[in-house]
């Protein structure tokens, strides 16, 4: 079992002395940020501080699911701002008040980074946007994730994932085809313009605190969920450059290797995907079809991209003469890539998945049952470490303002003024 909280023997983490503050909510600013607080960074999340029943992150209320307590009933901490908040710290800053946007200046001047997913023009109100921080600290790497982006017609349009997976193309190309049935356009089933956005910001900050070290500049990251949704369409994307003709939706096949897409057994269905033509060799001597090989329609993975329609169905017909369990145990070992279609039960059962230590136990103050999705970083030399469960709604209020430098009597005063 990790622990949440390593030995003071633990190996020093690569962003270690990196401050960040994160006024950022939902999904693309919190994955980032939950990305460098994996590493090492002390991570200070900005809330709402709870008004009439509503505050904080918008997500600790998307639920159910919640975290269970140890009564066994529903706590307010649902699974999707625990997935994407741990080693955090949780203060609670109004920065609508006068006073709570000066206590965010007096903050920066203490941080490295400052992360933001407001609304263009938002932060200018408060007197938080990146031209007044960073001119009273030049030092400063100031991240702004938005749906369209600091410039550009879109700029001032809320970004939501749905529509941008739709607008930035990913929706034309998921799905099954439009002539057969049950076709149509199709997001994704996990919020991957959000994801990869808030991996990008991970980079770009990254690299920002890299030149900020060798210069003493830092700068604005303009982050956009469209931008990377457009980034993403990756070889679709150039597909498209190369010839002018927009690629089409495919279900399950791929748009350039054939065959590579699920087919149907007698019993189920796996994932075919074959890469090359030496593949494509020992796939067709495994299904009793080893002149299929050799045929000039199907020999290169050009052929068969051509010739897609003969193929496929002559393929779907002998794959589904042999079980799943068949089918999988000979193209595994002739090393023909293939794979199973899981479901969560399925995959955190898996016996690579719990080798590779892709789920963590943490303690949590109303829990002793949290399990986390693990992070995928590896490092060998400084490895990521558990420190901080995902943390209540303001829950470090006092320590973090303390330790930088706000006396007691000062919190109690802000708290009795609204500010925190």
């Amino acid at each position: 079992m990790t622990s949440s909280h390593p030995p003071s023997s633990a190996p020093a983490q690569p962003l270690a002395g990196v401050r960040v503050l994160d006024l950022s909510r939902v999904l693309a600013g919190p994955w980032c940020t939950q990305n460098l607080a994996d590493l090492g960074a002390d991570v200070i999340k900005v809330e709402r501080p709870m008004r009439d029943g509503a505050g904080g992150d918008d997500t600790r209320g998307w639920g159910p699911p919640f975290l269970k307590g140890r009564d066994g009933q529903d706590t307010a901490e649902a699974a999707y701002f625990l997935g994407t908040n741990r080693n955090k710290r949780s203060i609670t800053v109004d920065i609508a008040h006068p006073e709570g946007q000066a206590l965010i200046r007096r903050l920066v001047a203490q941080c490295d980074v400052f992360i933001e997913n407001f609304k263009v023009g938002d932060m200018a109100r408060y007197g938080l946007d990146a031209a007044t921080l960073r001119a009273a600290q030049p030092g400063l790497v100031y991240c702004s994730i938005t749906g369209f982006g600091q410039t550009g017609p879109y700029r001032e349009r809320a970004g939501y994932d749905y529509a941008i997976q739709g607008i930035g193309g990913l929706m034309s190309v998921t799905g099954e085809r439009d002539d057969l049935p049950g076709g149509g356009p199709q997001k994704v089933g996990v919020a991957v313009a959000d994801l990869f956005t808030g991996m990008y910001a991970t980079v770009a900050i990254l690299a920002a605190l890299r030149h900020r070290d060798a210069t003493g500049e830092g700068q604005h990251v303009d982050m956009a969920l469209l931008d990377t949704q457009v980034a993403m369409l990756a070889n679709l994307g150039a597909n498209y450059l190369a010839t002018g003709t927009p690629p089409r939706r495919a279900g399950n096949a791929h748009q350039n290797i054939v065959p590579y897409q699920v087919f149907e057994t007698s019993d189920g269905h796996l994932i075919l995907a074959v890469g090359n033509d030496g593949q494509f060799a020992k796939f067709c001597e495994i299904a009793g079809v080893p002149q299929f090989a050799a045929d000039p329609r199907f020999a290169r993975n050009a052929d068969r991209v051509r010739n897609r329609a003969v193929l496929v169905p002559l393929l779907t017909e002998i794959l589904r003469t042999r079980t799943k369990a068949d089918w999988l145990a000979a193209l595994e070992a002739a090393k023909v890539p293939c794979g199973a279609i899981n479901n969560l039960e399925e995959v955190f059962a898996d016996p690579h998945v719990q080798a590779r230590n892709m789920t963590v136990p943490m303690p949590h103050p109303e829990s002793d049952a949290l399990r986390l999705v693990a992070s995928p970083m590896k490092l060998s030399g400084t490895p990521v470490q558990y420190r901080r469960p995902p943390p209540l709604l303001g829950e470090h209020t006092g320590e973090v303002l303390e330790e930088l430098g706000w006396s007691p009597e000062d919190i109690g005063a802000l708290r009795d003024k609204g500010v925190l």
